[in-house]
């Protein structure tokens, strides 16, 4: 049970690092729990050191590290920035911040391709988001 939330909070911890594009639209915690429970379960089934006890054990560990990360997220808005990020202003008025988009690894085609979903050229753009899900989300002027 320790090394199953060692593992879990290690990996959390690295998919934050890795930026928002990494998870795409799974939250980093979501990601993991669908990860490690394959792998969890997978030693149980193809008979290795761990047993089918133990297989369960960690399976149980992690859904109830899933619940527990997923509630605290609920009650603190701290930790759910931790766990969860925020969203980062990309583009305002027509102008896209390209220094952003590096920093985020965000590609000039993303972000043609989420101006073109939102039917939105870019001179009427308000204003351009990565979530913190890694979508992009357009904001447009208001027609006067």
């Amino acid at each position: 049970m320790a090394r199953t939330t060692l593992v879990y909070g290690t990996l959390l911890v690295m998919v934050r690092i890795s930026g928002k594009r990494t998870v795409g639209q799974f939250t980093p915690f979501d990601l993991l729990v669908v990860m490690l429970l394959s792998e969890a379960v997978s030693n149980a089934l193809s008979g290795g050191d761990d047993s089918l006890l133990g297989g369960l054990l960690a399976a149980a560990t992690l859904i109830g590290l899933n619940l527990l990360i997923g509630w605290l997220s609920a009650l603190s808005p701290r930790m759910e920035r931790f766990i969860e990020g925020r969203a980062v202003l990309l583009g305002r008025n027509g102008q896209i911040y390209e220094e952003r988009l590096k920093q985020h690894r965000v590609g000039r085609a993303d972000v043609t391709r989420a101006l073109r979903e939102a039917d939105c050229p870019q001179g009427q753009m308000r204003c351009l988001f990565l979530e913190s899900d890694g979508s992009i989300s357009v904001l447009k002027k208001k027609e006067s």
